[in-house]
């Protein structure tokens, strides 16, 4: 009997080019995969050279504000600690008071002791709460006048010395917020200069260059802006006496006729009146400049107020302290003292403060320039005034 098998029809083997699906898929997968991670991995633009100066100028100046903030915290710790010390010494004081008084008013509960008048009496003495047994008047009509003034004294004390008691506990609860607020704006400072250093610290030589360049632009434009304002200056001063004189002439020549008499008299006194005004203020101003010429050189150190190095608010108000006047601390309370002036009308002396948050400050000492203490890493120094947004100037004596 024949196989079976050699009636089969062979079976036709079908060949394909089209790849298999499951191999398809993952390798598209992997492409996608590689895709996504070489655009992750792709570094994100460089900022511009333009763009890292903005930011480092906007670090500086957010330090300035957290250094202005600093020294109010500093100054109000230091004015609070003293009103807490003076409050305690107080308190002590008034506690030895209040003991003096309970002394005396054991006396007169001793003496009842002895004299066997204990009670009611005694029982006032020796109460917890005299005060319920003071409103009763049999018993005050009972003592003495010597005794009452000793319970008048005593409860005198008492009252002082809780009312003293309070206040001190309340300003060493100011005095704590205020620390806080202190080692807050310290932390601020710090953390504002140190993003400052590290953007500066990724920079490569040729971006270092670059951004010296920009700044040398700024200063030559601000400097710029500084001989404009001079020239403006000159012009004013040149017309203001032109005046002056012609007005003086007219005087000396009203003086000779009959009715020139009164009025040679008053601008007699006026022009004395303002001579001995303007010098005085000069001289002021140029003990001013002239201290701060002597610190040129020395370095910004945030929070310092001299003699070895300054913050700039630290400077002004020594160098104005230096012309026997007094000023604030910080460049927000600075900007509030004396008269405030434009910028075309700058004299030497006057102090000038920029941005919108008035966190700098310098002196004018005229042609548009002032000295000024910058920034850490930087000296005291001359600049023009136009290197800083201005908010407006003062002129505080």
């Amino acid at each position: 009997m024949p196989a079976l098998a050699s009636h089969r029809k062979p079976r036709t083997r079908v060949r394909t080019t089209t790849p298999a699906v499951g191999l398809t898929t993952a390798a598209l997968a992997s492409v996608t995969l590689l895709s996504t991670q070489s655009a992750m991995a792709a570094p994100a633009p460089k900022a511009g050279i333009e763009d890292v100066q903005k930011q480092v100028d906007d670090l500086y100046r957010q330090a300035g504000t957290a250094t202005q903030q600093y020294n109010q915290a500093k100054e109000a710790a230091t004015t609070q600690r003293t009103k807490v010390d003076a409050l305690l010494n107080d308190v002590a004081k008034r506690a030895d008071q209040l003991n003096e008084a309970r002394r005396t008013l054991g006396t007169y509960a001793a003496a009842q002791y002895r004299s066997g008048t204990i009670a009611p009496s005694a029982t006032f003495f020796l109460a917890d709460d005299p005060q319920s047994y003071f409103d009763q008047n049999q018993l005050m009509n009972r003592m003495t006048s010597r005794q009452q003034k000793a319970i008048t004294d005593f409860r005198t004390q008492q009252t002082k010395a809780a009312k003293k008691r309070a206040e001190a506990v309340q300003s060493l609860e100011t005095l704590t917020t205020t620390q806080t607020t202190l080692r807050t704006s310290k932390q601020d400072v710090q953390k504002k200069l140190g993003e400052a250093r590290a953007l500066l610290s990724k920079l490569t030589a040729e971006e270092k260059a670059r951004l010296a360049e920009l700044e040398r632009k700024k200063e030559a434009e601000a400097r710029r802006k500084a001989e404009e304002l001079a020239k403006q200056q000159a012009a004013a001063k040149a017309e203001a006496d032109r005046k002056a004189t012609e007005a003086a002439k007219a005087a000396d020549s009203g003086s000779g006729t009959g009715t020139g008499t009164g009025t040679g008299t008053g601008t007699g006194t006026g022009t004395g009146t303002g001579t001995g005004s303007d010098s005085s203020a000069t001289t002021k101003a140029e003990k001013v400049l002239a201290f701060a010429r002597a610190q040129i050189g020395k370095p910004y150190v945030w929070g310092a107020t001299g003699p070895s190095s300054y913050d700039c608010s630290g400077l002004t108000q020594a160098a104005w302290k230096a012309a026997g006047v007094d000023i604030p601390r910080t460049t927000w309370d600075q900007v509030k003292t004396g008269t405030r002036v434009a910028t075309a009308d700058l004299r030497p002396g006057d102090l000038v403060f920029f941005y919108d948050d008035i966190s700098h400050v310098g002196i004018y000492k005229g042609d548009g320039m002032m000295i000024h203490a910058p920034k850490p890493g930087a000296n005291v120094r001359e600049e023009s005034i136009y290197y800083m947004p201005i908010y407006g100037s003062v002129r505080p004596a």
